[in-house]
């Protein structure tokens, strides 16, 4: 499913016109992606958390010529599932 499928299933789901639902989906990803921009996590019952995980700076290899690179710290985005969505998705 891609956006503008999630959108078409929302707008049916909830009676909505597909504008409303786009402004729906809009508002809803501009305010995870927010939170994780200020270090918070994103927690929704029943679906999973959303979080930031930090990634430590490492050495890695180029795989044409071998030589050691260095690899920068990072942040980045995680989810985690819930309990209902892992047993939805096992069912």
């Amino acid at each position: 499913m891609n956006k503008s499928e999630l959108i078409d299933a929302v707008a049916q789901g909830a009676d909505l016109p597909k504008t409303k639902a786009q402004d729906a989906i809009e508002a809803t990803i501009t305010a995870i992606r927010t939170t994780l921009e200020n270090g918070d996590d994103v927690r929704l019952v029943g679906f999973g958390t959303f979080s930031v995980s930090a990634r430590a700076a490492t050495t890695g290899r180029n795989p044409r010529t071998g030589e050691a690179i260095q690899i920068p710290a990072s942040k980045r985005p995680t989810f985690k599932a819930g309990k209902e969505l892992k047993e939805a998705v096992n069912s």
